[in-house]
């Protein structure tokens, strides 16, 4: 194990947040706020301890799968402990254990709270829950990877330890590139929609927060009615890049390039997902329609949680708790499936779900013909065995954390509903859930105990399980680094 240059990138994560917290800090200046000094205190503090971590250089800056995935879980965790201190240190929340959570809900884009109000923070905390979002969107590791010298093979192990979706792959032959390129979009898309929201009357401090949790699908706003108090015009610019966000970014880059036939039309995984959208927003606008003025009103409604839920932003204009129980099963099946691979939406994802259920239709088709040989094709190209293999290990995995941590919670005694969907929104990085964590809810009641298995999963569903597990597996920590038997990252793709 490579563990000085381990130390290296969390060196350079603990330099990155620094940064970060400026931001808030400038936010506190500019709106005369005394929490400011808390933030801009942390951020020196992470700065010094960064520069000592970066100190001494490490001799060999290529490392391998295992150094991935254990840099990789290892940041994140640092970043949420770092992160959550001048949210305590400025009494806006009495114990850090729930400033913890918030900082891990944003930086997951799970939008998770535990407050019974968010308006009363300061303009910087209430920013820096938002911004939180917005950097851990797309991937911190992600931005480091076009700064951080290190090898090309090196970054994609980070790369594919981040980055959610059955599959990673470069979209250029330079992984720091592929960095560089996804981020310029990720800029490009935030600016575009800060504009909109601005040309529609909100200021610069409100277009930027609701864009910060927009478009890193998390879900945290400044008002305790969340978007429902915003206009008509407000919430279809919400809609319209939620939706956006939630959709692979290879699609955009094909698009770029001038391929939109492979972007489009021939992206069963788009297909899916918007006709999954659009024909949940019209069967829950007919079962809701009776409580609405008229239908474009309750279609309207609709749309917006179903783009909230499946794109795991975690928004919400209407309390859909007390919606009938066939749209909150839709809306919870939603909440399974998620958003595409490659988005910065959470979930099972739809690529992943096209594998599954492929594969097993493939298996019924060998049990009827047992000499033919079915393959599973996504787009018109073979999914390797492997891929298929390990997105079936996936959810047998992935149900048996969501169903061991409704075990654990169950210890508060709280309703199965509030259980099972408090679990489901944090391994899914949602937010919202149904009961007690519905839209007009929090997590706060929790006890500590279960706010704590919240957070792993909210850190093991924003990882997408397998890296932060295969720090448990036997021998994880005691292979020699050059093992020819060690299994590579691509044995490991999601």
């Amino acid at each position: 194990m490579n563990f000085s240059v381990i130390r290296y990138i969390l060196g350079s994560v603990l330099c990155c947040e620094g940064i970060f917290l400026l931001v808030p800090f400038v936010v506190a200046v500019v709106y005369r706020e005394q929490a400011g000094y808390y933030y801009l205190a942390t951020a020196i503090v992470c700065f010094l301890l960064g520069l000592c971590a970066r100190m001494r250089r490490p001799k060999s800056k290529v490392f391998y799968s295992r150094e991935g995935f254990v840099a990789v879980t290892f940041s994140w965790v640092l970043l949420s402990l770092m992160g959550a201190v001048p949210m305590y240190a400025t009494g806006e929340y009495t114990l850090y254990i729930d400033a913890l959570f918030d900082t891990i809900s944003g930086f997951t884009t799970t939008g998770a709270g535990v407050l019974s109000t968010v308006e009363e923070l300061s303009r910087a905390t209430a920013f820096w829950r938002c911004f939180t979002h917005w950097s851990g969107g797309m991937g911190v590791l992600v931005f480091l990877m076009a700064v951080l010298p290190l090898s090309g093979s090196s970054n994609m192990h980070l790369m594919r330890a981040e980055s959610p979706g059955p599959s990673v792959g470069k979209l250029v032959p330079k992984v720091r590139q592929t960095a560089v390129i996804l981020y310029k979009m990720y800029l490009i898309i935030t600016v575009l929609q800060i504009l909109l929201l601005m040309t529609f009357g909100l200021s610069f401090y409100e277009a930027s927060t609701l864009t910060f949790s927009t478009v890193g699908t998390g879900g945290f706003a400044l008002l305790d009615s969340s978007i429902a108090s915003y206009s008509h015009a407000v919430q279809v610019i919400i809609i319209i890049f939620m939706l956006l966000c939630a959709i692979n970014f290879n699609t955009y880059y094909l698009l770029l390039i001038r391929r939109p036939k492979e972007a489009l039309l021939n992206n069963s995984e788009v297909k899916w997902f918007l006709t999954l959208v659009f024909a949940s927003a019209a069967v829950i606008t007919v079962d809701i329609r009776g409580g609405f003025h008229n239908i474009f009103e309750a279609f309207h409604t609709a749309l917006f949680q179903v783009a909230t839920l499946v794109s795991s932003t975690g928004f919400a204009t209407a309390d859909f708790n007390l919606w009938p129980e066939f749209s909150k099963t839709i809306l919870v099946l939603l909440m399974f499936m998620g958003a595409c691979a490659g988005s910065t939406g959470g979930g099972f994802k739809v690529s992943r779900l096209m594998i599954v259920v492929r594969a097993v239709r493939n298996e019924m088709l060998c049990m009827i013909h047992p000499r033919s040989v079915k393959k599973v094709h996504i787009n018109g190209r073979l999914v390797p065995d492997n891929i298929v293999k390990t997105a079936l290990c996936y959810m047998t995995a992935y149900i048996l954390i969501l169903l061991l941590s409704v075990l654990l919670i169950s210890i508060d005694n709280f309703d199965m509903t509030t259980n099972f969907t408090a679990v489901l929104a944090t391994m899914n990085n949602i937010g919202p859930g149904l009961g007690v964590v519905g839209p007009s809810g929090n997590f706060g009641d929790f006890s500590v105990f279960s706010k704590i298995v919240l957070m792993c999963d909210m850190l093991i569903g924003r990882l997408e399980l397998f890296p932060v597990l295969v720090l448990f597996a036997p021998g994880m920590w005691r292979l020699p680094v050059r093992m020819p038997e060690f299994r590579k990252m691509e044995d490991y793709e999601q």
